[in-house]
């Protein structure tokens, strides 16, 4: 914050140990610096009042209470001159198109590697735009569904499918993460995109959800 001709980015993940490692990171860019740091939409909100108002946002998508999407879209509406980063591990079409209608910038995931992050913060800040090929493949194919994410139709990925089928039975989410292969975080965020797509508040939901579409059979 001491160089003011830096281009000032704000972090917004839920994940502490990513947040301080990406600013570590960011700092180490030229003619960056980070600003602030927040674990949801809320507290952003909160440190907008009282904090340097940053030239750009890199926003997670997949966070507890006051998420990205709402982040997005109230961002969009009251801070419009701020630049909004997505930053995260879901790379469904719908996820990808729902946060550009909501006004992002652009979207990585968190895969990507410290060269195109620092790619993905220049260009949005002089282009008001990133997505990189894999992205762009993506939103392409979704558009070629005749995709909308406002329809009430629900689109879900190989890997929910598999969630869901999971889920259905008497597995433990530790259990499931095991059948996966991967980490139990990793399967509650999941279960959090799940929530979220499918507008429900429970694994009986998701279970009654994946009878009722076929998903698992009894």
């Amino acid at each position: 914050m001491d160089n003011k001709a830096a281009i000032h980015v704000a972090i917004v993940d839920d994940h502490t140990l990513l947040r301080n490692a990406l600013g570590k990171l960011i700092e180490s860019f030229n003619n960056f610096a980070v600003a602030f740091e927040a674990a949801n939409g809320e507290e952003l909100k909160q440190l907008l009042t009282k904090k340097y108002i940053p030239d750009i946002i890199l926003l997670d998508v997949n966070m507890p209470g006051m998420n990205g999407f709402e982040t997005a879209e109230w961002l969009y509406k009251n801070y419009p001159q701020i630049k909004v980063l997505a930053l995260s591990m879901l790379s469904d079409e719908s996820t990808i198109i729902r946060m550009l209608k909501l006004g992002a910038k652009g979207y990585i995931l968190k895969t990507t590697d410290p060269e195109e992050l620092q790619m993905a913060l220049s260009s949005v800040m002089k282009k008001n735009f990133y997505l990189s090929d894999y992205i762009s493949g993506k939103v392409i194919g979704g558009l070629n569904k005749n995709m909308d994410v406002t329809d009430d139709v629900v689109y879900l990925t190989e890997k929910e499918k598999e969630f869901l089928k999971l889920v259905c039975s008497d597995l433990s989410y530790k259990d499931i993460a095991e059948k996966m292969f991967v980490g139990q975080r990793r399967v509650e965020d999941y279960r959090n995109t799940l929530f979220e797509k499918l507008k429900l508040k429970s694994r009986v939901g998701l279970v009654l959800y994946a009878i009722k579409n076929g998903i698992f059979e009894i």
